[in-house]
């Protein structure tokens, strides 16, 4: 039995798309950062996939949404930008969906620098100057990415985290870099390598 998409188009087809669609997302919104002179920096999922790209293209996982952190103070102008770049806000959220009638999926997410997205965040999100340039794009540092990671900690965190571990873009000497939260942390990834 062949199984296709209810349009038609092949599943492989519509899997490759949604891949070009997350990059061709991902792209839009750091250059129309870029073009206003906003400091951002990537973060989540795309930050970790570029840090694990660097070792093992086996070990990259891609997800639909964009993260990128950016100073409160500088809000309207990445408003102003995102909007020019065709993305449309979501009132009330600092979410911009790639386009009218776009899944929350499909959105760019805007994480602010030095505050807490809950209060059981251990850390507050890191300054948007703690970045290095990967391919072009101001991406999270790595130190900045496992903080981030671990003081989080939900599922999408360990994952990206055991995917970080697996790869060696981190191992047990992170331990000693962390405070005794986030350090304890990681050792239980360490500790549990098969969950």
């Amino acid at each position: 039995m062949t199984t296709s998409a209810p349009d038609g188009e092949s599943i492989l087809h519509r899997m490759l798309e949604a891949v070009h669609r997350v990059q061709q997302r991902l792209v839009r919104a750091t250059n129309a950062l870029a073009q206003a002179e906003i400091e951002y920096a990537v973060a989540g999922g795309h930050a970790e996939a570029m840090w694990v790209a660097r070792i093992d293209l086996g070990g990259v996982r891609t997800t639909p949404d964009v993260d990128i952190v950016v100073r409160r103070r500088d809000l309207l102008r990445v408003n102003g930008a995102l909007e020019d770049a065709g993305f449309v806000g979501d009132d009330g959220e600092d979410l911009f969906l790639d386009r009218h009638g776009a899944s929350r999926r499909e959105a760019v997410h805007i994480l602010f620098s030095l505050e807490r997205l809950s209060a059981d965040q251990v850390e507050p999100n890191p300054d948007v100057g703690e970045r290095t340039v990967i391919d072009g794009l101001w991406v999270l540092s790595l130190e900045a990415l496992v903080r981030t990671k671990l003081s989080e900690f939900r599922l999408k965190d360990r994952v990206h985290l055991r995917d970080m571990l697996d790869v060696g873009v981190i191992d047990d000497s992170w331990t000693r870099r962390l405070q005794p939260v986030l350090a304890a942390r990681l050792q239980s990834l360490i500790d549990t390598p098969d969950g």
